[in-house]
């Protein structure tokens, strides 16, 4: 992703002083936060929450639209495959989030017994699988809306954002004990 073109394109969206990809880590790290706490929010927690989840789709399709570099009739094709796209990885997420609230719960009581670690294994693993299955699924669609280079590009910034998510989440979860 070529920091230039995202610098210039986000320039008039970013704080004074920051660069686009310091505010994209800002924001992948709210969101790596929001994906680990837990849902007792209250209320206002889910409507800030809800907040920050439009302003998270809004940036990362500023970003994406920046990268793209789609003509007109490309862009019209991609971005209901996009949102679509999108929307699927909305259900994956949150099966990542229920996943890291049962091991922030489990953590939370002591030693992780090996039973409930193993079903944990299992289901992170299996929210990886549903992502890659999605991604395979997508690829067709993107196909017959755009050239196959602008497809691996869409795909690389996809897997670019959700590195930089993984790694947030990463670096906030302790390991098992």
């Amino acid at each position: 992703m070529p920091d230039e073109t995202v610098s210039n394109t986000l320039a008039t969206h970013t704080p004074k002083g920051e660069s686009p990809m310091t505010l994209l880590r800002i924001i992948l790290v709210v969101l790596a936060v929001a994906l680990a706490t837990p849902a007792t929010a209250q209320d206002q927690g889910t409507m800030n929450m809800e907040i920050l989840r439009q302003k998270l789709k809004a940036d990362k399709k500023l970003l994406v639209a920046a990268n793209m570099g789609l003509t007109e009739a490309e862009a019209q094709a991609f971005w209901p495959i996009y949102d679509a796209y999108q929307k699927d990885l909305e259900q994956i997420n949150e099966r990542l989030r229920k996943t890291i609230g049962a091991y922030a719960d489990a953590y939370n009581k002591g030693p992780v017994p090996n039973d409930t670690a193993k079903t944990l294994l299992d289901e992170a693993l299996a929210v990886e699988e549903a992502e890659v299955t999605l991604k395979r699924s997508y690829v067709p669609k993107l196909d017959t809306a755009l050239p196959a280079a602008k497809v691996a590009r869409y795909l690389q910034i996809e897997t670019k954002i959700r590195a930089l998510m993984r790694y947030e989440l990463a670096d906030k979860i302790p390991l098992v004990k």
